[in-house]
Parts: structure tokens; C-alpha cells; sequence
């Protein structure tokens, strides 16, 4: 064994390193970076992979599903947190067998992980020894690696924030310099801006770390920077390609929400653009859905994508308006009043039903109640107010004008 361990410190080739441990072990192994992105593997065995293997080894790095699945049974925490080598049960849902995990350290710091699948029986003591004697060669490995990673990541986040900034004039131009700092551009692609509603440093971190987890878990080519607590995605792909980005950049979006509360962190979705130089638009657009997010509520706004946001664009313009003109739909007043009176719901029946375009089955069923139920509140509705549902013009208006009452019910 310490003929093999001098062996494998010769060694500055991860591929060749997981060769000889695969084949001394005669088990399938996987070395990943601390990001869960597949750096090499190998198998004594090559049907003795399984499933999970494998869809890393084709996607070079979890899928969201995975990476989904293992935070949920708490093994990304463990990971992040334990350095010690530890076993990872069976997951027959997503086809995952036993496998024993090590930790590839530098300076008290994981950089990586080595997996070793334990097929037809459990590693002793003295190979896990063995295999930890290893991972410190290979975190050494990984930690030289990641400086040249560091310095390369830091050209592409200076090199996309010029272009955010209009430093470029023509898009050769721009190309002739991606193509200098050997940057791959997109051919389509969406942005996707992430804050969070506080000043504290280890939330922004927190939200950094999530952000970048799972993005990297994604089937496109993902560019990842933060610039004063704002943190932007850009999703691209290469012609041609079966995936949709809005698509991708929702999965992603719900991903990294699920991980905190309703209102500490803000996200906007830009629309898909062709042109690399269209960035700045991209990110301003992004920046806009966050900017009306904060100004209407999280939870009350309807979506987070600009293309979809329509007349909540411009709430806020509409809501200066308003109060320059001292503007107040009294007929909303009177709802508010009977809802707090009786405990009545027919503020929230006339936004569902405005917002179903008037229809009442589909109102009554986002609404969970009996159609006749629906149909008795809006003959209360009718009787307390002037509304009449009759004029598309009034009923937008009336839909505005209870967007900008939740406002002030917020503030």
C-alpha cells in the first residue's frame, strides 16, 4: 500500500490518479470539485456504474434532480460541513448505491470529493486510510488548479461587465476580444439577477453559494459574478439546442428560492437575446422585475419575468400618478371596509375574477369555492359598488387600481 500511495503522489494527473485507485480497489470512482462538477472517473468494472454515475459522467456534473435530492436528505450539508470520509446509503429512487465519500482537503479547506462506489462489498479500514492519504495529494492538486480557475473566472467576470457597461461599439469588436481571453460566447441567452433584502454579508455569501450550486447543476453554459451584492446569471447555449432557457432559468430560480424565506431574496428573469451585446438590456431588464418586486411586494407579484410582467411594469409610475392627483377608487374602499366588517373576501374574489378575464369557472376553481358561492359574492360586490364588469377599460383600471391598494395595505 505505500508502494502504491508514493505511486499515486508521483501522480499529477487526476485521470491517471483515479485509474490506479480504481483498479487497485476494483471499484467505480468519481472525483468531483467542490461545485459537484465531474473532474474524472473511472471503473475496474465499467457495467458496475450506476445510475447516478453515469448521468454525472454524461452531464459532467449533477442535474438538478441529484442535487435536489441529496440537499433534501441532508448529504450536501454533511459534505460542506464534515471532512472526515463518510458512507452514503442507497437512494433506489434516483438509483443511487452505497458509496463511501472522502473529502480532498488543502489547508483545512474541501475542495473536492472522491466517491467510491461500494459494489459487491464495504472498503476496509485500511483503504480508507489509504484513500485518505490520497485526497490530501489530490487537494493539493485541486487547489492549484482553482488559482488558475480563479484567475480565468475574474477575466471573464471583468470581460462580461465591460460588456455591461457599453465598453464595446461593434460586436466583432467584442468577439476579437472573447476570442483573445479564450471565452466562449453564447448564441441565445437570458440573464438572471439574484439579491437578498439585507446589507449582512453571510446572507449575500449564502445566497452566492446556492446560486452557484445549482446553476452549475444546469444543461447550459453558465457564467456566474456578483457585483455590490447583486448576483447575475447568464444562461446561453450554442446553436442548436433542444432546451428552452426561460424554462431552465425558472427550474433554477424555484431551486435557489426553496432554500430561503418568502422575502429575503429578489430575482428577476430577462428576456432570451441573440446578441451578446444586448447584455446590458438583459441585465437591466432583470433588474427592473427586482425593482417591482420590491416596490409591489414578493409575494404579491404575479411573475418574475420581464416578458410576462405586462401592466406591473408600470404600477409604480401609475402609483406617483396617483397620489400627485390624490386619485383613490372609493368603489375598492368600500370592499375594503365590508371585507374588515364582516370578514368577507371580496377584494380577493374581485382580483381573482378580473384576473380570469371575468370567467366564472375558472375563478371559482382558483378560488376553491362553489360557483354559486362566486356568484353571491360579486351581487354583493355589484350592490356595494358602481362596478359593473361590463367595460374592458374599467375593468383593467379596477385590476390596477387593487394592485396599487395592496401597496399601500403592504406599506
Amino acid at each position: 500500500m505505500d508502494r502504491l500511495l508514493e505511486k499515486v503522489q508521483s501522480l499529477t494527473n487526476l485521470n491517471e490518479i483515479t485509474d490506479i485507485m480504481s483498479a487497485h480497489l476494483k471499484m467505480p470512482i468519481v472525483m468531483e470539485d467542490d461545485q459537484f462538477s465531474l473532474l474524472a472517473y473511472s471503473s475496474f468494472y465499467i457495467d458496475h456504474f450506476d445510475e447516478v454515475n453515469r448521468q454525472t459522467i454524461f452531464t459532467k456534473h449533477w442535474p438538478l434532480s441529484i442535487l435536489e435530492k441529496f440537499m433534501e436528505k441532508g448529504i450536501v450539508d454533511k459534505l460542506k460541513t464534515n471532512p472526515e470520509p463518510f458512507r452514503v446509503e442507497p437512494l433506489r429512487e434516483i438509483g443511487l448505491n452505497q458509496r463511501i465519500v472522502v473529502s480532498a482537503k488543502y489547508n483545512d479547506q474541501i475542495l473536492g470529493y472522491i466517491w467510491i462506489q461500494e459494489t459487491d462489498r464495504q472498503l476496509k479500514d485500511t483503504e480508507i486510510d489509504f484513500l485518505q492519504a490520497v485526497s490530501f495529494h489530490v487537494g493539493q492538486l485541486l487547489y492549484q488548479q482553482k488559482k488558475l480557475k480563479w484567475k480565468k473566472e475574474q477575466e471573464k467576470s471583468s470581460f462580461y461587465k465591460r460588456v455591461m457597461d457599453d465598453m464595446f461599439q461593434t460586436e466583432a469588436q467584442l468577439k476579437w476580444e472573447a476570442a483573445n481571453l479564450n471565452i466562449s460566447l453564447p448564441d441565445v441567452f437570458t440573464t438572471v439577477v439574484f439579491t437578498v433584502n439585507s446589507a449582512r454579508k453571510d446572507e449575500s455569501d449564502k445566497l452566492l453559494e446556492k446560486v452557484e450550486l445549482f446553476a452549475n447543476s444546469l444543461p447550459f453554459q453558465v457564467e456566474v459574478f456578483i457585483d455590490q451584492l447583486k448576483i447575475t446569471v447568464i444562461l446561453g447555449y450554442k446553436h442548436p439546442s433542444s432546451k428552452n432557457l426561460i424554462d431552465c432559468a425558472r427550474e433554477l430560480t424555484a431551486a435557489v428560492f426553496s432554500q430561503f424565506s418568502n422575502r429575503s431574496v429578489f430575482y428577476g428573469i430577462s428576456n432570451e437575446y441573440s446578441s451578446i451585446l444586448l447584455l446590458k438590456k438583459s441585465y437591466q431588464e432583470a433588474l427592473e422585475v427586482i425593482k417591482i418586486a420590491k416596490f409591489i411586494g414578493p409575494t404579491t407579484l404575479p411573475t418574475y419575468e420581464y416578458g410576462r410582467l405586462g401592466i406591473f411594469r408600470y404600477l409604480e409610475s401609475i402609483s406617483q400618478y396617483h397620489k400627485k392627483w390624490n386619485d383613490v377608487n372609493e368603489n375598492l374602499l368600500k370592499l375594503k371596509q365590508k371585507d374588515k366588517e364582516s370578514q368577507t373576501r371580496l377584494l380577493q374574489t374581485l382580483e381573482v375574477f378580473l384576473s380570469q378575464n371575468c370567467r366564472l369557472k375558472p375563478t371559482a376553481e382558483k378560488l376553491f369555492i362553489h360557483p354559486n358561492t362566486l356568484k353571491y359574492r360579486l351581487n354583493q360586490i355589484t350592490e356595494l359598488t358602481s362596478i359593473t364588469f361590463d367595460n374592458f377599460q374599467e375593468n383593467c383600471q379596477l385590476y390596477i387600481d387593487l394592485q396599487l391598494l395592496k401597496v399601500d395595505l403592504i406599506d
